[in-house]
């Protein structure tokens, strides 16, 4: 199972405080190491696999958000602690610091309901995860940076206006989503990658793969035909949607399979929201609505999740609609070609 964790690390006692060209080196050094881990093993030679990590450094020490794949919590919890300390003590540039903090702060099951309504009895296991005021002040200024990079929106894209003093959604609020997209399209590349290779490994479709992350939440009707050369080339129309993202101006998805994946990126986004607990601060019904106005020039692929799981090819109604059947989600919208790999016809499942 997946689980999210968060675990702070503090420099030695008496320390100053970081300044930003220390916080800068600090992160760029914890990325690096982390980057290097290709598995994790525990105290009791339990394997873990890291499967994501998030590096955010504030005056007092740094906070790791990191996504691993372990067998159970405490394993999850004991492994990358034991990992952590010992990266910590290898590590020449950060003599003194300790692992402070380090525990789970949401499973796979917690992460796909992020946007959801919380179950009533969850209430206590969410106050034992509240993060720090720290631990909150530097996602969100991680965020805040993320949001620089996202060249295609403006902030009236999520639903500000400066010329309006009364408008529901802050200038601090649209630039805060807009740090979960571009935080959302590096998580949501990463996990294509590895739904590539899951399908690449198994020879199936994604139907009998249950170890899938972004495959799962595209439409399930089509999930037989979700193969490892479909994920591949929607692994290609994803590079192609973050590319454009951070380009200067914007048109709505060149194809289907473009939209689809802006349908995810919008999920994904979420979950860096809800790490930051911010879905509850933010007026996300009005900035996701914004968002929707101005990143789609309709809302057609929606209608291919309202179709029935189990009904047959020929029940499908999609009353002419260019680019809904499942052989016309790479089709490009107008003139020109996406990109060659998108022209490799898709086999037959």
């Amino acid at each position: 199972m997946e689980y999210q964790l968060t675990a702070d690390l503090a420099p030695a006692a008496g320390t100053p405080d970081l300044d930003p060209l220390q916080r800068h080196g600090v992160a760029a050094l914890l990325d690096e190491r982390l980057d290097l881990l290709a598995g994790i093993e525990g105290p009791d030679g339990v394997e873990v696999e890291p499967l994501d990590h998030r590096v955010a450094v504030h005056p007092g020490g740094a906070v790791i958000t990191w996504l691993v794949d372990a067998p159970a919590l405490s394993f999850a919890e004991d492994a990358a602690r034991h990992v952590l300390t010992e990266m910590l003590e290898q590590t020449e540039l950060l003599p003194g610091w300790t692992v402070g903090r380090c525990e789970v702060i949401a499973t796979d099951d917690e992460l796909e309901a992020a946007l959801g309504e919380p179950a009533e009895d969850d209430d206590e296991d969410e106050d034992d995860a509240e993060l720090t005021d720290e631990e909150v002040e530097a996602l969100r200024a991680e965020l805040l940076r993320s949001a620089e990079t996202l060249a295609a929106f403006g902030l009236e894209a999520f639903g500000h206006d400066p010329d309006d003093p009364d408008s529901p959604v802050s200038e601090e609020a649209a630039r805060l989503v807009a740090g979960a997209f571009v935080q959302g399209m590096e998580i949501l590349t990463d996990e294509l990658f590895a739904d590539v290779q899951e399908l690449d490994d198994a020879e199936a479709a994604a139907s009998e793969v249950e170890a899938l992350s972004v495959l799962n939440q595209l439409p399930q009707r089509y999930a037989d035909h979700y193969g490892a050369l479909f994920a591949k080339q929607f692994l290609v129309v994803t590079a192609i949607l973050g590319h454009r993202m951070t380009q200067p101006g914007w048109t709505p998805p060149l194809c289907t399979a473009e939209a689809l994946a802006l349908h995810v990126l919008k999920s994904e986004a979420g979950v860096q929201l809800h790490l930051a607990n911010l879905l509850d601060e933010l007026p996300m019904k009005e900035i996701l609505a914004a968002f929707d106005r101005h990143a789609f020039a309709d809302m057609d692929h929606e209608r291919l999740y309202e179709l029935p799981t189990e009904a047959g090819e020929d029940d499908i109604d999609l009353l002419g609609t260019p680019g809904l059947d499942f052989d016309e989600w790479f089709l490009p919208r107008g003139q020109g070609v996406l990109h060659p790999y998108l022209a490799v016809e898709q086999p037959l499942e």
